[in-house]
């Protein structure tokens, strides 16, 4: 998110820091008047640099992922779970393999990730970035509650990118 202003023709510029030095590209801004005022979205340089870098070296973005389908964020905050709800596995998933558990048929949560390598997740967007600096063929440590227990599960981090093609 930044505040510096984006104007209608500008999205896909760069955004730049006061010793001009490259920190994001802009992409978008949400303005209730339509207006250039609002706020405005940028991509991080160093995502970025990783996904041109692969895209240039191998034609696809690998997807750090671990096989879940989680519920939506406003959905577990309606329930008042802080954490990641696991609403199903993929089959022969890292998840599914570790012994992860998906939400019964009539809507019982089983398993809520509440952590990754330690840092505490909140939502798709924490696990996300816990996937990414783990890194595909790498371990991460989850810390899952089931039924008011708190347990941990080491989980192979997977290129899921391939299985959204398919």
């Amino acid at each position: 998110q930044t505040d510096a202003a984006i104007n209608p023709g500008n999205s896909g510029g760069p955004l730049l820091d006061s010793a001009g030095r490259l920190i994001g590209i802009n992409t978008a801004i949400i303005s209730g008047s339509g207006a250039s005022a609002g706020i405005g979205f940028a991509i991080p340089v160093d995502a970025v640099n990783r996904v041109v870098t692969a895209l240039i070296t191998n034609g696809t973005v690998p997807v750090p992922g671990i096989g879940i389908i989680a519920a939506r964020e406003n959905e577990t905050a309606q329930l008042g779970i802080d954490g990641v709800v696991v609403l199903r596995t993929l089959p022969d998933s890292p998840a599914a393999r570790a012994g992860l558990e998906g939400a019964t048929n009539d809507g019982y949560v089983r398993d809520v990730i509440t952590a990754a390598d330690g840092k505490p997740i909140h939502g798709m967007s924490d696990l996300a970035a816990a996937l990414e600096e783990a890194g595909i063929g790498r371990d991460v440590k989850l810390t899952v509650e089931r039924d008011g227990r708190t347990r941990s599960v080491t989980v192979k981090v997977t290129d899921i990118s391939q299985q959204r093609r398919g």
